[in-house]
C-alpha cells in the first residue's frame, strides 16, 4: 500500500523545507503582537469546535475589545459574516495574508496539526485544542499503521514535530490528559505541564443551549415541527480507504432502504461524515428519511437537534453523553478494525451504550433506545470522562491564557 516510502518521506521533507522558506520570505520576522489572536478549526475547513467557543467567549468580554481576532478558512467568503465584528478579520488559509497573521499573532488557537511551515517563535503561544477525547489510539501510541498515506514512522514524526511547537494542550478529563500526554510524547519532550485540564470549550454549548436554539437549528436543517425521532449517525473514517483522486473515502455500511423498511415512518436520520470524507455522499434517493448534514460546520448543532446518537469509533460520544441521551455503537467491523487499524484506550465494555454489529440488531437497538432512554452506564461514564464539561470551560481557558496579557499594548 505504501509504495516507495523512503522516496515519499524524502519528497515530503523537501516540500516542507520549501514551505518554511516561502513562509519566511513572505513574512520576515515581524514583531509579535500580544493582542492579536489567530484561530483555525480543522485546518480551515469550518467555524467550529474549541477555537469557535474560545473566540466567541473573548468577543463577548469587554477586556478584549482592543484585541485583533483573525480566522483562517479554506473558503473565506463563506465566513465573511464574522467580519461584522470590527475586531475580526477573515483570511484564506495558507494565503500570504494568513502567513503574515500567523507570523505576527501572539496566540495561535488551533484544533488540528500545524502546517510544516508554521513554527512559533519564543514570544508566541500555540494552543492545541484538539478535536475530541480519543477512543482510538493516536500518534506515538500507535504500534502499526494501515494508513494509506503515512507509515508509522511518518505518523510518529508528525506528532513529535507538533509537540515541539506547542505551548498548551487542552484536556477535558484525567483520562484525556493521560492519552494526550502519551500520544504526543509530552513528558519526553519536557512538556508535561503543557496540559490544561480545564474542560472542553467546544462542549460549553451542550450545557447552555436553550429550546430556542433547538428550534432555530431544526429550522435551518429543514426539520422544524418534525415529530419523528431524529437519529444522528456520525461514523469515523477508515485509514485504509483511500482514492488517489478523491483522498480518503468511506464505504457506508448501512443499507438505508432496509433500515427504513424496518423502522417505518417513525425516524429520520441525520448523516454526518467525518470531515476528511464529508463531500462524497448522495442521499437523494432517501429523501424524507436520510438528510446529509456533513456540511454543517458545528456538530454541536446536530447533537442538540437529535434524539439518539449512532456512531462507531468516533470520539463524538464523549461529547454527546453530556446531553443524557441514548448512544448506540454500530461496530460492524469491530474485530477487523481493532486488529488492522486501531487499538483503543478503552475497552468496548466501558462504553456508555449498546454495541451492535449487524443491521437487524441496529434497528432493534434504535427502538429500545427510544423507549428506554440512555444506557444505565452513562451517568458514571459522564462523571469519569466529562467532569469539567460544565459550560464554563472557555472562561477558564481564556483566564489562564490571557491573565498576564490584559495590559499588553497592541501594535499599531
Amino acid at each position: 500500500m505504501l509504495r516507495f516510502p523512503m522516496l515519499r518521506i524524502a519528497a515530503r521533507k523537501g516540500r516542507g523545507f520549501l514551505q518554511r522558506l516561502r513562509f519566511r520570505l513572505r513574512t520576515g520576522f515581524p514583531r509579535v503582537d500580544g493582542k492579536t489572536v489567530v484561530f483555525a478549526a480543522y485546518g480551515g475547513r469550518s467555524y467550529a469546535c474549541s477555537p469557535k467557543a474560545i473566540y466567541e467567549y473573548m468577543r463577548a468580554q469587554p477586556e478584549f475589545q482592543d484585541f485583533r481576532l483573525i480566522w483562517l478558512f479554506q473558503a473565506p467568503e463563506k465566513y465573511r459574516f464574522l467580519e461584522k465584528d470590527p475586531r475580526t478579520t477573515v483570511y484564506a488559509y495558507a494565503s500570504r495574508e494568513a502567513d503574515c497573521a500567523v507570523a505576527r499573532a501572539g496566540y495561535w488557537i488551533f484544533n488540528a496539526m500545524l502546517p510544516d511551515a508554521w513554527t512559533p517563535r519564543r514570544a508566541q503561544v500555540y494552543v492545541q485544542c484538539w478535536h475530541g477525547t480519543p477512543l482510538k489510539k493516536l500518534g506515538l501510541d500507535l504500534e502499526r499503521s494501515e494508513n494509506a498515506m503515512n507509515s508509522i514512522r511518518e505518523i510518529h514524526e508528525r506528532y513529535r514535530d507538533n509537540t515541539r511547537k506547542l505551548d498548551y494542550f487542552l484536556s477535558p478529563s484525567p483520562f484525556a490528559s493521560s492519552a494526550f500526554s502519551s500520544a504526543w510524547g509530552l513528558r519526553a519532550a519536557g512538556k508535561a505541564d503543557a496540559l490544561l485540564e480545564l474542560g472542553y470549550p467546544r462542549n460549553d454549548f451542550l450545557s447552555t443551549y436553550t429550546q430556542t436554539d433547538v428550534q432555530r437549528i431544526r429550522e435551518a436543517l429543514g426539520i422544524a415541527g418534525c415529530t419523528k425521532h431524529v437519529l444522528l449517525y456520525a461514523p469515523t473514517w477508515r485509514d485504509d480507504q483511500y482514492d488517489p483522486k478523491k483522498g480518503y473515502t468511506y464505504d457506508c455500511p448501512v443499507d438505508f432502504d432496509r433500515l427504513q423498511q424496518t423502522l417505518g415512518d417513525s425516524c429520520i436520520v441525520l448523516f454526518r461524515a467525518h470531515y476528511l470524507v464529508a463531500d462524497q455522499f448522495d442521499f437523494s434517493r432517501y429523501k424524507g428519511f436520510v438528510l446529509d448534514v456533513s456540511g454543517v460546520d458545528d456538530v454541536n448543532a446536530l447533537y442538540v437537534a437529535s434524539d439518539v446518537l449512532i456512531t462507531d469509533y468516533s470520539s463524538v460520544f464523549f461529547d454527546y453523553v453530556n446531553l443524557c441521551r441514548p448512544i448506540i455503537f454500530y461496530m460492524y467491523d469491530l474485530e477487523a478494525y481493532r486488529s488492522r487499524l486501531h487499538t483503543f484506550y478503552l475497552e468496548p465494555a466501558q462504553l456508555p451504550g449498546e454495541i451492535v454489529q449487524d443491521e437487524d440488531a441496529l434497528a432493534a437497538a434504535v427502538r429500545r433506545s427510544i423507549h428506554n432512554g440512555e444506557d444505565a452506564r452513562a451517568a458514571a461514564f459522564r462523571a469519569a470522562f466529562c467532569p469539567k464539561d460544565d459550560g464554563r470551560a472557555a472562561k477558564r481557558v481564556v483566564e489562564v491564557l490571557f491573565d498576564d496579557q490584559k495590559n499588553v499594548q497592541p501594535i499599531a
